[in-house]
């Protein structure tokens, strides 16, 4: 609105009321005039009027936008149903990539779309924390994986429709490497009635009438993921609260059979980690046939679970039938035959990088087994035996190993009880070795003097490793310092 400016100067003829002149006309010039009234009283009163309209606080000096700015909003705005992109050239998709909204449909997005900075975004609008070097510094990766392994862990089995998760498949496949997955959720039934009257002696029918607790199947996913190389599985539930019940935790025979044939069809699985999962020998050995001779696989995790010696004797199979690097059976019930087995086993391979024992109870028996097998082992490079009970007979036979062992670099026997003279024994072992470079005995009641000059000698082998043109930077603290952490954990 215009803004008005009335200077007058005292008067009582009808002009100064703003009523009309003789001449019919009303003044309304924007500059400063001046007129007589040619009223009665026109000679000595005298009117002076000025108008002022300010400026259009709206009104702007800019120009008109570029056509191609135009299109390129026409082409955002419409993208969903019309995405054009490839069709331009590089610096107008980029504009285009950068106006784009995160929360297009996948459909349209992704096989469009391989600019990293758009799947960025999307991203970060998801998850607020994302950890990119775990899925091989691709955001586009990041996005599906994640976005895949959370349909997994939601997936209700007779209640959510299959073709939620397969429908993605054309659009994930060439993308997801790696399957992450720490949830499965059972199916949702009510307990059935229970009555006395109807069940047998035996208990058979009411066996039979239990609600099914298999979970979601993998095979048709993993057979259309062409690129999947390691799968992380854990069964059981996150934040179930007050309504905890132990089969909620329950990996069933129909599970296992159809994971075995799975992870058997799925040729490029390198890595293959099935966790906290109450996994017994049966079902381990059941997965373990399923990977004999596999032509990919290097790694195999199947620690925090309930594999006993017959387990063991299975996996000590697969180390001759597969290419294996690294094997962790870490907290489980192996005691000393299954550790028998795998050292007959390791004292042929060719293979096997890393083996992890921990927190099992293999005791001397086994202990002094697997010493024997290092004796003649040439590839072997970590030994994990923390919390198995090993005493100092086993310490007087790995006192040997270190004499002629050349490639064994790290070595754990944290919690045991290998006491002030298995510690001089392995004290003079190390005097004879030249490649290990970590060794860990916390907390195994070695002597105080034992363990400074074993961490000498290990700091001599590292700075010789140095001038060998060695990376030892995952070396530099020696293991052998006793601290409040747990050294098993």
């Amino acid at each position: 609105m215009s803004m008005q400016e009335t200077l007058t100067t005292a008067s009582t003829s009808p002009q100064a009321a703003g009523q009309p002149s003789s001449s019919g006309s009303k003044f309304t010039k924007s500059s400063p005039a001046t007129w007589k009234s040619r009223g009665p009283n026109h000679g000595p009163n005298v009117r002076l009027m000025r108008r002022i309209i300010a400026e259009d606080a709206e009104w702007s000096l800019a120009i008109v936008p570029l056509l191609t700015d135009l299109c390129i909003r026409h082409i955002v705005k419409n993208f969903r149903n019309n995405p054009i992109l490839t069709q331009l050239l590089p610096e107008h998709q980029q504009k285009v990539l950068r106006q784009l909204p995160p929360d297009l449909p996948l459909a349209v997005t992704a096989n469009l779309i391989d600019d990293e900075n758009y799947w960025h975004r999307c991203c970060e609008q998801r998850w607020p924390v994302c950890h990119l070097d775990c899925h091989g510094g691709s955001w586009k990766r990041l996005f599906f994986e994640r976005h895949l392994e959370n349909l997994i862990k939601h997936f209700i089995p007779d209640s959510t429709d299959p073709a939620v998760i397969l429908d993605l498949l054309p659009l994930c496949r060439n993308y997801v490497r790696r399957i992450r997955v720490d949830q499965f959720l059972p199916p949702v039934q009510l307990r059935p009635l229970q009555h006395s009257g109807d069940q047998s002696d035996s208990g058979s029918e009411g066996e039979m009438e239990e609600p099914s607790m298999d979970h979601y199947q993998l095979g048709e996913l993993v057979a259309g993921l062409s690129q999947l190389e390691e799968l992380d599985l854990v069964y059981g539930i996150k934040d179930c609260g007050m309504n905890f019940e132990w089969n909620l935790f329950l990996f069933t025979y129909r599970d296992c059979q159809s994971l075995a044939a799975t992870i058997k069809a799925c040729h490029t699985l390198k890595v293959f980690r099935l966790t906290r999962s109450k996994v017994d020998d049966n079902k381990a050995r059941i997965l373990i046939r399923s990977l004999l001779d596999h032509p990919a696989l290097e790694k195999l995790d199947l620690s925090h679970n309930c594999i006993g010696d017959r387990g063991a004797r299975a996996a000590a199979k697969l180390l001759s039938h597969s290419r294996l690097r690294v094997l962790n059976l870490a907290n489980n019930q192996v005691r000393a035959p299954g550790a028998q087995s795998l050292a007959h086993a390791l004292a042929h391979n060719t293979n096997l990088l890393s083996l992890n024992l921990r927190l099992n109870c293999i005791e001397d028996e086994g202990g002094q087994a697997l010493a024997h097998a290092l004796q003649t082992n040439k590839c072997l490079t970590t030994l994990h035996l923390g919390g198995n009970e090993l005493s100092e007979p086993t310490a007087t036979l790995l006192s040997q190993v270190l004499s002629v062992n050349t490639t064994l670099t790290k070595i754990n026997l944290s919690c045991n009880h290998i006491g002030p003279d298995g510690g001089k024994q392995l004290l003079e072992g190390m005097s004879d070795n030249k490649t290990l470079l970590e060794f860990d005995l916390r907390l195994s009641d070695v002597a105080q003097e034992s363990e400074y000059l074993i961490g000498q000698a290990l700091c001599a082998n590292r700075e010789e490793a140095r001038q060998r043109g060695l990376n030892p930077s995952h070396f530099s603290a020696p293991l052998t310092a006793k601290g409040p952490e747990n050294p098993v954990g």
